[in-house]
């Protein structure tokens, strides 16, 4: 690699990496990190509090196929921009709140700030912007942004020692308007300056948009996707309170919970290792699998805390690299063209499972308790794994049916 090509995408990707890592730990790690203290504080129960969060990613996934559209139009960097500070701008107004109607209230706007600052918009913007790089530039930001659980669980258990969540809560609203919206501006703005960056030109019309939704494969990702961000927010948005009923301690399960993180990132460096010898597929079937493994050690973890160990490494692994092969699969499968879009309409369905899986962990856990909430968690990996499976089926279908060539391209 030569210094005028190293020296842009260090310009681009890191300042995104770095970024992204405040916003996931502020705008989305904050809740799993909170919800026992302000069960405690505020006197709501886990089903209305998982009810605001559920209400956040239900409009962030309907804002996704919008921010996505945007990109594909040249406005990423104002609209990853203007979201982070929105985001920033949402949990500084958290922090006052003392009605129910007033947190639910404020996670919308929180919502809207995910749907553009985000691994969605980002990565739509690097594929967008990097070409052929891009798989690398995501895996860049994975690798960085996987320590984001890390900052944020044993971040605001520190912060609780010495505050109360309030001013927990502005700590994390300062960071992001004060770190990451500068990171994203900049980032962007050495994108837009890189003419040896030329971005795949977005479609105007409709036609080949809607072609791609009359694939069977497109909806088979769509489940695929959204089955695993099912298992996935069943089981972390819940982990504390889950460990807890589990005679597991405070600080065992804070450790857990933060050491998911560095297992992300443990994957992800796996499967660099791994892809030279094996495919994309393989790498995706390989972390719905090992999700299901994990959310199966949970069952005997209060009994055999060894169990913890592995959930943590195979729960971190799984979906740490799902995070990378995802993005990489759609393009495989589905093509780059109108690519903010396509990964947009796709994000809709997997937002919607993470953001039914707080409300839906606590209906479930009041019916059969956490043992039901990780049964259905591995049912979710299995019915993932057999989808994933199936798209990629009907994908070379497709593909023979136009001589090699998907329709999107």
């Amino acid at each position: 690699m030569t210094t005028s090509q190293s020296d842009p995408f260090r310009r681009i990707v890191w300042p995104l990496a770095i970024a992204e890592t405040v916003v996931w730990a502020a705008l989305f790690y904050s809740f799993p990190a909170l919800l026992l203290v302000w069960e405690r504080d505020l006197g709501w129960s886990k089903t209305e509090l998982s009810g605001a969060f559920t209400l956040a990613l239900t409009v962030s996934a309907l804002f996704a196929p919008v921010a996505g559209r945007l990109i594909d139009h040249g406005w990423g960097r104002y609209t990853f921009t203007s979201s982070a500070l929105l985001g920033a701008a949402s949990l500084a107004a958290l922090s006052t709140v003392t009605m129910l109607w007033q947190f639910y209230l404020i996670w919308v706007f929180i919502g809207v700030a995910m749907a553009g600052a985000l691994y969605e918009p980002c990565f739509a913007f690097l594929t967008r912007v990097m070409g052929a790089r891009s798989k690398q530039a995501i895996t860049l930001v994975t690798l960085i942004a996987g320590f984001a659980g890390t900052v944020a669980f044993p971040g605001t258990h520190a912060l609780l020692v010495f505050t109360d969540w309030r001013e927990t809560v502005l700590v994390l609203s300062a960071a992001t308007a004060m770190l990451a919206v500068p990171l994203i501006w900049f980032g962007c703005r050495s994108a837009s300056e890189q003419e040896q960056y030329q971005a795949h030109a977005a479609s105007h019309g409709a036609g080949g948009i809607l072609r791609i939704t009359r694939r069977i494969t497109f909806w088979l990702l769509a489940v695929s996707f959204a089955m695993i961000a099912l298992g996935h927010g069943l089981v972390l948005t819940h982990l504390l309170p889950l460990l807890d009923e589990r005679g597991v301690t405070s600080d065992t399960a804070v450790l857990a919970a933060s050491m998911i993180g560095p297992m992300q990132v443990a994957g992800r460096l796996a499967m660099m290792a791994a892809e030279r010898h094996v495919s994309t597929l393989v790498i995706a079937a390989t972390c719905f699998i090992a999700m299901a493994a994990a959310a199966a050690s949970l069952l005997g973890a209060g009994a055999m805390p060894m169990l913890l160990v592995t959930f943590v490494l195979f729960h971190g692994a799984g979906y740490g690299v799902t995070s990378i092969v995802r993005p990489v699969v759609v393009a495989e499968l589905l093509g780059r063209r109108n690519f903010g879009l396509v990964a947009g309409l796709l994000a809709f369905p997997f937002l919607a499972a993470v953001a039914a899986a707080p409300t839906l962990a606590a209906l479930i856990w009041e019916v059969g308790g956490y043992n039901l909430v990780i049964w259905v968690a591995i049912t979710a990996a299995g019915i993932g794994l057999l989808t994933l499976l199936a798209a990629a089926s009907f994908a070379r279908l497709d593909a023979a049916d136009t001589d090699g060539e998907p329709e999107s391209k």
